[in-house]
């Protein structure tokens, strides 16, 4: 098991979960503009909690997972960024692939932390899984999304539909 790292940026600490992270967890999955593009559904906290057991689980059994985002100056919890393998029922697939995501509060929106964040998980996964793609899957409409995506050199493999929503798999 990879030992789950804490990254620093600039302006962040990429750190792992704690339990007592969940009640912030569960607020940032209510929020209908965090979920607008992840299902399009604000989480209840039952469904919440599964997603925060999976992001912790990951790094247990594929040595890569989600790191929870903190800014430095303020200690604040403002998002997640990291790798997952969900097994999707997608084409192409993306099973043995590290697809890469990230959701933050609507308050850290247009700072530039999520490229900040993500492109730190870049360089991690880079060093440390090397031989694994990089993937990552955004809705056609998430416009921010697509503007890291594109900075961080992820390239659009194919459109397609995934639980009805139209959505672009990129790859790097």
């Amino acid at each position: 098991m990879q030992q789950v790292p804490t990254i620093e940026t600039d302006r962040l600490r990429l750190r792992p979960y704690r339990r007592t992270d969940f009640d912030h967890y569960a607020a940032l999955f209510a929020d209908p503009n965090v979920t607008r593009f992840i299902g399009g559904v604000p989480f209840s906290r039952e469904q919440s909690w599964t997603r925060f057991l999976r992001q912790v689980g990951m790094w247990h059994y594929f040595g890569f997972g989600f790191l929870a985002l903190q800014e430095k100056e303020t200690g604040q919890l403002i998002g997640e960024a990291g790798f997952h393998d969900l097994h999707r029922v997608i084409t192409p697939s993306l099973e043995g692939k590290m697809e890469t995501g990230w959701a933050l509060s609507p308050a850290a929106h247009g700072k530039g932390y999520a490229t900040e964040a993500v492109s730190a998980m870049l360089r991690w996964g880079d060093q440390y899984h090397p031989s694994l793609k990089k993937t990552c899957i955004i809705d056609t409409e998430n416009v921010a999304s697509i503007r890291v995506a594109t900075k961080l050199r992820f390239h659009e493999v194919r459109r397609t539909t995934y639980h009805g929503a139209n959505v672009i798999i990129f790859e790097r």
